[in-house]
């Protein structure tokens, strides 16, 4: 009877290290399988800027009224809306009232020449605003003619959320992109004293750097720098993880050749090709994987192709 419960024990003892040793195997066999193929990168530091863009719109502060310098009528309108005309030359030229009577009553007298015109001559250099009369129409002694803006005085008036004014009011020049993309600079001049009272934005006028002519109403983006630093720890934007809301992100980093732990991260600037990490303080030769990291958990393990 005792060799029988011997017999039993010794095989119930073989079947138990048999099951032990299928289990040892099949757990080797998965933990190579979750070895992960990932390729690394370094981090690298430089200069980095972040702006903001917001609309604006060219206005001219200063215009002239040309007005008529006498009662008659206008002859001859030399000038267009929108054309640039030079100061001095020739814009209108009236004839006056008293020219065309005396023209009736002596009309048949051919040794009398009286012309009885006037010209009118631009007061200065600028773009024509708008024309109010044409060939043929009577006007009066100090009736608007014509206006004249300023050249001089063309600015770019930028709308400015409120929240954004601390930025403004940290920068003296900015990037002014024309709607044919081409980019001039700005000088920030000044800020208008009164807010817009439906958009509820801060008004700042700026002065162009450039020397063609630019017409009024014409919309443009205004560049205006938000912050800069020297040397901005920078990586790839693949290498940077995120959770479904973007609340949280982080980064996979090796501690060794096989594994690769998860350090969170916090980013700053970023473009479509690169993000910054504010923190934490990676060092140059710390190695992060920068593909194949989707996905692995924590202290996971890879192999560097």
């Amino acid at each position: 009877m005792t060799s029988i419960k011997s017999t039993v024990v010794t095989i119930f003892t073989v079947i138990l290290l048999c099951i032990a040793c299928r289990h040892s195997t099949v757990t080797s066999e998965v933990d190579t399988s979750v070895i992960t193929p990932v390729t690394i990168t370094t981090i690298s530091l430089k200069p980095v800027t972040e702006t903001i863009m917001l609309p604006a719109v060219t206005s001219f502060l200063n215009k002239n009224t040309v007005r008529s310098l006498t009662a008659g009528t206008i002859e001859n309108i030399s000038i267009k809306p929108g054309e640039y005309v030079r100061k001095g030359q020739l814009l209108v030229s009236l004839r006056t009232r008293e020219s065309d009577a005396m023209a009736n009553s002596l009309k048949n007298d051919s040794t009398f020449s009286f012309k009885g015109r006037i010209d009118v001559n631009s007061p200065a250099s600028g773009v024509v605003s708008s024309v109010l009369h044409q060939t043929g129409d009577f006007v009066q002694e100090g009736d608007e003619i014509a206006i004249i803006a300023d050249e001089n005085s063309l600015v770019f008036i930028l709308d400015t959320p409120f929240d954004f004014v601390k930025y403004i009011e940290n920068n003296k020049t900015c990037k002014i992109q024309l709607p044919d993309n081409q980019i001039i600079t700005g000088n920030i001049s000044r800020k208008l004293p009164e807010m817009d009272p439906e958009a509820q934005t801060v008004k700042y006028v700026i002065n162009p750097v450039y020397a063609g002519h630019l017409p009024a109403n014409m919309n443009a983006l205004i560049t205006i720098v938000k912050s800069s630093r020297g040397n901005a720890i920078m990586l790839p934007k693949t290498a940077v993880l995120g959770n479904e809301t973007l609340t949280e992100f982080w980064v996979m980093k090796l501690i060794n050749d096989s594994t690769a732990i998860k350090v969170p991260v916090k980013k700053g600037f970023e473009d479509n090709t690169e993000v910054e990490i504010t923190d934490p303080e990676f060092r140059p030769d710390d190695r992060i994987i920068v593909t194949g990291n989707y996905g692995l958990p924590d202290t996971a393990k890879v192999i560097i192709k």
